[in-house]
């Protein structure tokens, strides 16, 4: 009787199990996973006074971290660069090909000028023909006036040449960010603490040339070629 009235611990009756906390539809992702990263841990002790020596853990500590950092930071500006580069290319083409249509039009036609003398001289030897009075006057065009272009086309060429340098400028200054952060991730072979001064001396050199303000700068130049483009396009 006594072991029909027992009842189970709490211990041993199941738990309902909670079903996971969703944001907009999506699981969230416990704390716990975040806290699963741990930094690199070095068991072994510096021997005493070698606490700065060119190997000592307080160098790869700083090398682990900073490789963490970096591989990050350029991560991030190398996909931000490859896009750019590659728009600036094709933007570029683009611009060169309207150019060289509108350049044209800041010169004189000489195709439309000789078909206007040929037309005068055709008037005249027709008139000739005919056995009337040839009145010679000025022809409809004078090859040896000066030729001025249009304000319009002025204004089409100068923004368009613009919007190419421009865009082409942003093209090189990709490329040579390109080879500085290619540069900045190169470590040669060394000691641990060698290893630390040359990326410290780097990311000092980075910081001082403000590279990473050049590359958000780049997006805010290649905008303004952009714009300077439609501007034109828009008076073509």
């Amino acid at each position: 009787m006594q072991a029909e009235d027992a009842q189970p611990s709490p211990a041993s009756v199941p738990r309902p199990t909670q079903p996971p906390k969703t944001f907009f539809g999506l699981v969230q992702e416990s704390r716990r996973h975040w806290q699963s990263y741990s930094r690199p841990v070095f068991n072994d002790e510096d021997p005493y006074g070698q606490e700065a020596a060119p190997n000592a853990r307080a160098w790869r500590v700083y090398v682990e971290e900073a490789a963490a950092f970096d591989e990050n930071m350029v991560g991030q500006s190398r996909d931000g660069l490859d896009v750019m580069l590659v728009f600036a290319g094709l933007f570029s083409a683009v611009v060169t090909s309207f150019l060289v249509q509108v350049s044209q039009n800041l010169q004189a036609d000489f195709s439309e000028m000789s078909a206007l003398l040929l037309h005068d001289l055709l008037v005249v030897q027709l008139a000739m023909a005919d056995g009337g009075t040839v009145n010679v006057t000025a022809p409809s065009i004078n090859p040896a006036e000066k030729f001025e272009p249009d304000a319009i086309d002025v204004w089409i060429n100068g923004l368009w040449v613009v919007s190419l340098v421009t865009s082409l400028v942003v093209a090189l200054a990709a490329v040579l960010v390109k080879q500085w952060l290619h540069r900045y991730m190169t470590f040669p072979s060394g000691t641990w603490g060698l290893r630390s001064h040359i990326r410290q001396f780097r990311f000092m050199g980075l910081e001082q040339w403000r590279v990473r303000i050049i590359i958000g700068m780049l997006p805010i130049i290649m905008h303004i070629s952009l714009m300077l483009f439609f501007a034109g396009l828009a008076l073509f």
